[in-house]
This record gives structure tokens, sequence and C-alpha cells, in this order.
């Protein structure tokens, strides 16, 4: 639809400015793309409306009587009939023309669709965009954050592709630090002498690790001197202490493992893979260099800062405006690391943008973060953007995760999985899914990734297992089964022998309100794809799902398929559902969520 209301308004513009020169000379005239097209609620007064509100002051008149004068000026238009509704001005489009229009590029760009605006280009084609995501400690598996953290960075980065950018999708791997060394010294007191591994305890590498983690926690309890010993642990590692860092390789490498095998289980990939450990001091060379410009300075401690009174504020607190960058002994601190990593990524690979996905808690770090860069002379440091996502959690008492407050995220898919194999198994559809396993993880997924994108990104939310795995409703499941549903009409269709009907005189049948409804949804989707690239949202995609499927199912419900005695307006309709799958399946997959044939 955005090229037929790009039409729309270049239409309205013109009348409208001639309008403005014959009354108001002195007013400027208005620029087509700024005209507001709307819905109007009631069909019957058009499909879509532009408001008159705007002009009412300068061109001293109601709205009503300039949506009026309007029309009266607009002699011709091709997409149809224009009209003056109240203080808008409508248009009831040619539906046969543009309907054929909508259908056809479906038809002819398949997979592709969405990803065209009304000009036929790409709206984000040339831009080069990094996204950062997941960024996991090696020292316990995923957790429930990262889900939600990993299912944004994924879909964002489909989005922006589909959109036409050029994406290239980064992890940072958190691997060092006293954390990582509280792992080490459990396994160095309860597991070494016993030659323990996951492969002999039967655990996932992750999984291994974090039960050591809290292993050292209980222990420490008990033992003051454990945090210090932890510290020492860390000292010896910085010094390339053989034993220490042949341990640390060890249990990296089977974190690691782990965690690549929940990325593979969830559909997630990187283009590259960031250490912690090879970045972690390469920011102190460019602190260092900002010290002698004076973009920093050295306290009367000895550390260097930098004052950031520009970004938050004046306070009582000294410490509030000035921000420590290497300590007095000239060690670095996190957002050192974060400065030598951005330079290193932007000399790997050239981006004119990079989206930070972490959590809203992050907010000050990385306002100071991308100030430190502009300050350092970095003029892409105007195009990072910190994708800030709020807090999720489960109900109390749901589920237990290994560590006792973190949910696991292996464990909660596992959930997933084994609730979704019930229902199936109820519902009597083991032998009608093929693999019954396979297809409750596809749902299983499908719950939990829509699930967590439907909210925009900036709310807390609550995760809910039993609602995410609704097949009624908002959810994943349902869209599987509204695919499943749609395979299926197909499927008898041509079991039936009932051929699709695309030309324009059939199509010119689909006149229904309930067809015509889905036809402009169907049409609407290359503009919900540029809004959510534009705005890093896959909300926006999902909450079009949710509407574009129950207007399939009104459809449905109200024009037969099968059914129908009119051989061309059947072949058309076959063609409209055959349409919905193609728009269906494109946007699923942008959010993550897995294309059911059967269910």
């Amino acid at each position: 639809m955005a090229d037929v209301k790009s039409e729309f308004r270049k239409v309205v513009a013109d009348a409208l400015n001639a309008f403005i020169k014959e009354t108001n000379p002195e007013t400027a005239e208005v620029a087509a793309d700024s005209l507001v097209v709307q819905n109007p609620p009631n069909p019957e007064m058009g499909d879509l409306g532009i408001p008159m509100f705007i002009y009412a002051k300068a061109l001293r008149m109601g709205p009503p009587q300039i949506s009026q004068e309007v029309v009266k000026r607009i002699t011709d238009s091709s997409i149809g009939e224009i009209l003056a509704v109240g203080p808008y001005v409508n248009v009831k489009l040619n539906k046969a023309d543009e309907g054929f229009s909508i259908l056809e590029k479906i038809n002819q760009q398949k997979e592709n669709y969405g990803s065209l605006n009304a000009e036929g280009k790409k709206p984000l084609e040339g831009r080069r965009v990094m996204v950062e995501f997941s960024s996991p400690n090696t020292n316990k598996p995923l957790h429930l954050g990262h889900l939600r953290n990993d299912a944004l960075g994924e879909s964002v980065s489909r989005i922006l592709k589909a959109a036409g950018a050029e994406v290239y999708k980064v992890d940072l791997i958190n691997n060092r630090g006293v954390h990582i060394c509280k792992s080490m010294l459990a396994y160095k007191l309860f597991h070494e002498e016993k030659g323990d591994t996951p492969e002999s305890l039967g655990l996932k590498g992750d999984h291994f690790v974090g039960q050591c983690y809290v292993e050292f926690d209980k222990w420490s309890k008990e033992h003051p001197e454990a945090q210090e010993q932890a510290e020492e642990m860390l000292v010896k590692w910085e010094a390339g202490d053989p034993e220490v860092r042949k341990l640390w390789e060890m249990m990296n490498e089977w974190t690691l493992n782990g965690v690549k095998a929940t990325y593979d289980r969830t559909g997630v990939s990187f283009d590259k893979y960031y250490l912690e450990s090879d970045t972690y001091l390469k920011g102190k060379d460019e602190i260092m260099k900002g010290l002698e410009k004076g973009v920093f300075f050295k306290a009367d401690d000895g550390s260097v800062r930098i004052d950031v009174t520009d970004v938050v504020g004046k306070g009582k607190d000294e410490d509030n405006h000035e921000k420590v960058l290497l300590r007095k002994d000239g060690t670095s601190v996190y957002i050192t690391q974060d400065i030598g990593t951005a330079i290193s990524r932007h000399d790997d690979w050239a981006f004119n943008q990079l989206v930070y996905v972490v959590a809203s808690e992050q907010n000050y770090h990385f306002k100071i973060l991308f100030h430190i860069l502009k300050k350092l002379g970095f003029d892409w440091a105007d195009k990072l953007f910190h994708l800030s996502y709020g807090l999720v959690n489960l109900p109390s008492g749901r589920m237990k995760s290994r560590e006792g407050t973190i949910v696991d995220a292996d464990d909660l898919i596992d959930s997933l999985r084994d609730d979704a194999l019930a229902a199936i198994k109820e519902r009597g559809r083991e032998e009608e899914v093929g693999d019954a396993s396979e297809v409750a993880e596809k749902v299983a997924l499908a719950a939990l990734h829509y699930y967590l994108l439907q909210a925009t990104p900036i709310k807390d939310m609550l995760f809910n297992p039993a609602e995410s795995l609704s097949f009624n409703g908002d959810t994943g499941p349902y869209l599987q089964y509204m695919g499943a549903r749609i395979s299926s009409i197909l499927a008898k269709a041509k079991e039936a022998g009932v051929k699709v009907n695309s030309d324009k005189d059939s199509v010119s049948l689909l006149t229904a309100p309930e067809e015509w409804e889905l036809i402009r949804a169907l049409g609407n989707f290359p503009e919900v794809i540029a809004k959510a690239a534009e705005n890093l949202d896959p909300s926006a995609v999902c909450s079009y799902l949710y509407d574009t499927s129950k207007l399939f199912s009104k459809f449905y419900q109200q024009c037969s398929i099968l059914n129908c005695e009119d051989e061309k307006l059947k072949g058309a309709r076959l063609y409209l559902a055959e349409c919905t799958l193609v728009v269906l399946k494109r946007a699923m997959d942008l959010v993550l969520v897995q294309f059911l044939e059967e269910m």
C-alpha cells in the first residue's frame, strides 16, 4: 500500500497547494510527504484519509470546509474516488487495480516481498549495521535474560537485512575476570583430583562450569579467604601463569561449546566473536593518547578520568561527574575495554551504525561510552546506538534454575518443549505432525521468541510459559497453527484439482469486505518492515502477524474457498490464501517463529 499512499499524498498536496495559492499566497506550500495518511474508522467512508486540522489556523477556515475545497480541485485520480468526509479528504480506492497490484507483487517477489518501498528501493540499502548482542560470561550458561537479548538481537538483524541493510552480527564473550576465576578455583577444589569433565558427568560444558560457580559461592560462605584466593588467581592469569592459563582455556572451551549449542538450538548466529581477553587492554593506548591531548586528566590519586558533566549534569557527588578510565595503578576498567573494542570493530568492519543490544541497567554506561568516543574524535561515534531493553522474569515458583536465582535457558526451553509435546499427545496429533518431539521443540521456541518480542523492547516483562504455549490468542503457536491451516487448505485444493486464478479479471472479483481487508493488510507489509527496521523494534512485526492472521481467519470463515460455486472466484480466493501464506512465512522468520506445515 505504500505506493498508493504516496500517490494519494501527491494528489491531495497538489490540490491543497492550488487552493492555498488562490486564497493565501503568502502561506508556504505543503510537501506531499508531510501529509499524514490514516485509516478511516468505517470502510464506507473510504480506504485512506488525510486530516485537514493542521491547516485551519493558517487558512482561517474550518477543517471540513478545507477538505471540501481540496476535493473540488481534484478533477481526476487514477487511484479511486476522492471525497470529503468531515475534516478529512478520503479516497475509496480502485480495489480491482490495487488488489491485483498487491497480490502480483507478492507472487513475483515471493520470500523477498516486503523489502521494497513505494519507489521500488530497499529503505536501508547502503547502510552497514553492526549489531552486538548476547555477550555471555564464561562462568555460567545462558539464562532467561540472555534469551530476550538473543531474540532481540537476532530479530533486529533479520529485519535490518530485510530492509536492505548489510548486517554484521558480533558477540563479545566476557571470558576473563575474578568471576571466571571463582569457577576455576571451585574446579580445582572439588573436581580436579577426580578428573571430572562435562562428558564424564553427562553435563553440557556450560552447565558444569556454572555448577562450579555455585559451588564456589557455597564454599565462600564458610571460607572468608575465598574472594582473596580468586583475586590471587586473576593476578596469576594476568601474569600468564602456565597452569592457570591451561585451566582457564579448558574451562572456557567447555562453556563456549555449551553456549554455542544453545545458540544453534535457538537459531541465533554470529559473524564474529570478540573475546574480552583479547580486547581488555586495547583501550589503554587510546586513553593515554587522549590524556596527552587534554581530553582526559589525571586526578590527585593518580587515576585517569574524564569530566562527564555534559552527560550527567552537575551533582553534589564529585564522582558523579567524573568517570575513571584507568585506575591509579594503571589497570583498565570495563569501559576502557569497550572503548578499545569499539575502535577495533570499526577497523575490522567499517560500519556506519553500531547497535548495542544491552539491558536498560547499562543506560548510563553507554551514554558515557558514546560521549568518550566522540571526545576522542571518532566521527562514527554519532552512529552508535544503545538498544535498551527491560528486564524479564518468570512467575514466582514456576521454575527453579540450577543456581536458584537465575532461570537457565536450556531448562526453560526443555520445559516448554515437554509441555508442547504433552499438548500434542493430548490432542492425538502425534502421527499427523510427523516427528512429534521435533515439532514440540519448534513450538516451544516459537512460544518463547514471540512472547519475548511482542512487547516493545524497553518494557520490563513477565514471561508466562503457560500463556506463551497457548494455541489461541496472540502467541507464536497460534501463528504456526495459522500457517499450517493455510497449508492444509492449499493441499486440499491441489488434491481437488482447484487451480489458482491470478489474472486481473479473477482478482477483481475479490470485493467482499473480508477479502479487501486482508489484501490491504498484505499490502502494508513493506511499511511494517521499514518501520520496524528504523525503530529497531520487532514488536511491530509481531503485531502485524497477529492482526493479519486474524484477518485471514475472518476471511476464511466468511468467504468459502473450496465450496465456492464460481470457479474464477474460487481460484482468486485460493490465490489470496497463497499470497497470505507467503507473507506470514516471511514475517514469522523475522521474529524467529519457525513455520510448520502440519500441527
